[in-house]
């Protein structure tokens, strides 16, 4: 009990102020870009009661409207709410529940932080986890059950890989899940061996991970609202104030609606099912409706149709360079994804498909080449991640309308990685955004969190420079690939919302649309890739309420609204 009175108190900070007049956000550096990266300034903004938008101000307008409230901003950018069009919410905000192992560099310093972990918290039936990369820890190979053991021997333990397709399990953990020597790996999945032997290593990659996780204990209903809670904070902070959730549960979309009904979901949730059964449970013939005033709505369905580059899942037309004989692992066979589409799309149902190698982006083409013939319609077919494509297949994102659902910090993350995986020769369409869009492609930009950082301007850096952090590689990572401001912004925001089917209703800041917006500490359009990531999300603002403030972190909800009251 007195973890629910936590969570509603908490709950009830983060509900936003209610927009109960007209108001005017004056004094802005104000930016709204389009789809195609047109950009029109602006230095006010009228809001109504509804939290729409209903005029932009140009310097010298005043309101053509009677307002109540007038809000000064000093000067300060405002941009369109960024919208990540491809991240996790529940696991998000479960990641913050559990073990984290994502700032880890090395082994030895994961299993410090497993021990400490199982040290702070003795009575947990089960030690879990997320977030490591054995890449980054240069391993060269594996973690193994053994080297689990080592630190935690008393319980099972499961952690999940940064990517989610792997999970590294104790000896413990393989035994709650039947896994020995004996097992068969199951149709798209791996059972990792220890060397010269079947005795299972302790990784269990794509489909084999059910064997292990199905036994771990799920969360409970107030977990998944606490999770919420926490995936909405980190988002809001960000200045994400809508995202496109790819996997949707039955679970995770009651949690959601419980939030709604409560008054608590403050950031819009674009669904994607994580079976065509949910999808079908939820919805029933055709997606829903938009919910609670365009803060929610079914879309359609995610299917998987390979693993991920870091535990060489992803389905390859040759075999991985550091891997010989493997091409990855096929999660669907082309019959199973072409009907899967086809039950989605006969009831008009948005298809978003994982598709990370070149085969298995290139099976995706072929599907939608094929289905587009017997489903005619605006049908927004979305490729998810899309990272490594054979120019050759290229133009097909742009011949068939397709959604290149791509999250700009993957190139960074993975470009060595890629180069080992496949050598330099198979790269020419890695993370080709640039191609994408002279072919006629549409792309959408997302963080894909908690997989990477919920950060959407260390994305904008990225898509503009090909570069980390630490300006790496010089001159960025096959630099002919770089977008330009405009064309980064527009994805994560105007064409995140179109891919949704959400434009018209959010996504730029436009007469007639939500009135979801950011204050920035600078302009990103002005800015360099350096100076990007240095911006400071000051406040984040949905339907017209702010509902982040860096200085307040969250609102009281009876707070009034906020600015100066009008008097004449």
């Amino acid at each position: 009990m007195k973890l629910l009175a936590t969570l509603a108190a908490s709950a009830a900070l983060l509900t936003a102020t209610p927009a109960l007049a007209q108001t005017w956000i004056d004094n802005v550096d104000g930016i709204s870009i389009d789809r195609e990266g047109n950009v029109d300034r602006f230095v006010g903004m009228v809001i109504d009661a509804d939290g729409r938008v209903v005029e932009l101000l140009d310097f010298g307008d005043d309101p053509t409207i009677t307002v109540q409230y007038r809000n000064d901003l000093e000067g300060r950018v405002v941009i369109p709410g960024f919208i990540d069009a491809h991240a996790h919410l529940m696991g998000l905000g479960l990641g913050t529940l559990v073990l984290d192992l994502s700032g880890t560099r090395s082994l030895e310093e994961a299993l410090a932080a497993i021990a400490a972990y199982a040290e702070e918290y003795p009575d947990r039936p089960w030690i879990i986890g997320r977030g490591w990369n054995q890449e980054i820890w240069g391993l060269g190979r594996f973690p193994t059950a053994a080297e689990l053991d080592a630190v935690v021997s008393d319980r099972p333990v499961w952690l999940e890989r940064v990517d989610g397709h792997a999970g590294w399990a104790n000896t413990l953990a393989l035994q709650a899940g039947g896994v020995t020597a004996a097992s068969q790996d199951p149709s798209g999945g791996r059972i990792e061996r220890l060397p010269g032997s079947r005795a299972p290593s302790g990784v269990l990659v794509d489909a084999a991970m059910p064997m292990v996780g199905a036994q771990v204990p799920p969360p409970r209903a107030r977990d998944r609202e606490q999770a919420l809670y926490n995936a909405q904070q980190l988002l809001l902070s960000y200045g994400i104030t809508a995202m496109a959730d790819m996997g949707t549960t039955l679970e995770d979309w009651m949690t959601i609606r419980r939030a709604g009904d409560a008054g608590w979901l403050s950031v819009r949730v674009m669904a994607y099912a994580d079976s065509v059964e949910t999808m079908l449970l939820i919805g029933g013939e055709r997606p829903t409706d938009w919910l609670y005033d365009d803060m929610l709505r079914l879309n359609g369905v995610k299917l998987y149709l390979d693993g991920a580059l870091g535990s060489r899942g992803a389905l390859l037309k040759e075999d991985y360079e550091d891997d010989h004989g493997n091409r990855g692992l096929p999660l669907l066979t082309p019959a199973q994804l072409r009907n899967l589409m086809s039950r989605a799309a006969l009831g008009n149902y948005q298809v978003a498909v994982h598709a990370i190698g070149d085969a298995a982006n290139a099976e995706a083409l072929n599907a939608i080449e094929e289905l587009s013939a017997d489903f005619s319609g605006d049908r927004r077919w979305r490729i998810e991640h899309a990272q490594i494509v054979d120019p050759v297949d290229i133009a097909r994102f742009g011949q068939h309308g397709i959604i290149a659902s791509m999250q700009p910090v993957h190139q960074t993350s993975d470009m060595f990685m890629a180069e080992a995986r496949l050598g330099d020769d198979r790269l020419g369409g890695a993370y080709a955004w640039r191609t994408i869009l002279n072919t006629g492609g549409t792309l959408a930009f997302g963080t894909d969190a908690p997989v990477e950082p919920v950060d959407p301007l260390a994305g904008l850096a990225v898509a503009i420079s090909r570069a980390n952090a630490d300006g790496e590689p010089f001159g960025g990572w096959r630099a002919e690939e770089a977008v330009t401001r405009e064309q980064a912004l527009a994805a994560y925001t105007a064409n995140a919302a179109y891919a949704g089917f959400a434009e018209g209703r959010f996504g730029t800041l436009a007469p007639g649309e939500r009135a979801d917006f950011v204050v920035l500490s600078a302009d990103p359009l002005m800015s360099s890739p350096e100076q990007i990531r240095r911006i400071a999300v000051e406040q984040t603002w949905v339907a017209g309420r702010l509902v982040y403030d860096a200085d307040m972190q969250r609102l009281p909800a009876d707070s009034p609204p906020q600015g100066v009251i009008v008097t004449d």
